[in-house]
């Protein structure tokens, strides 16, 4: 991969306004999973259309259950693994703010992992209650946090398509 030009704004304006929507995911997330857990039981489900359920579901693992049947070990790894790329969203952040796909993709992901190591730190499990069905399929569950993290995957994905095109 190529190496990014740094931004030519003072790394501290430049990252502000990165950090401030990350706080928004991460105050969304929280306040959305607050509301699940004071209002839903583990493994309550409520319908809202033909094809997606509010439910209250509890993933120790990582993505789509990956590890949830570990020992426990997992819980601090994820913590781990989320504070090691704070630090480096940071950075890049910092060096690259200037550049909005880029800064909003590390932006989004920085806040759905904070969001979900929150979770970890506070209860041991993500809360997760999104889930999508089709005829008679579930879509593993996902909150707030998932989603910010797959947006920002999506936006790291075409902010490279888009760098690839212009060096061309």
């Amino acid at each position: 991969m190529a190496t990014r030009p740094a931004s030519s704004s003072s790394p501290s304006s430049s990252l502000l306004p990165w950090l401030g929507i990350a706080a928004i995911v991460i105050v969304l997330d929280q306040l959305t999973k607050t509301l699940i857990l004071q209002y839903f039981q583990y493994g309550d489900s409520r319908t809202v259309t033909s094809f997606f359920n509010l439910v209250r579901v509890h993933n120790t693992g990582a993505a789509f259950s990956f590890l949830a049947g570990a020992s426990g070990w997992q819980r601090w790894f994820f913590v781990g693994l989320g504070a090691v790329a704070t630090v480096f969203i940071i950075y890049m952040l910092r060096r690259h703010g200037g550049q909005k796909v880029f800064a909003w993709a590390l932006a989004l992901i920085l806040g759905g992992a904070l969001g979900n190591v929150i979770d970890r730190l506070m209860h041991g499990y993500v809360v997760d209650f999104l889930q999508f069905h089709y005829a008679g399929k579930a879509f593993p569950s996902f909150n707030i946090a998932d989603s910010a993290i797959t947006i920002g995957a999506i936006l790291l994905i075409l902010d490279e398509l888009l760098r690839v095109r212009r060096s061309k």
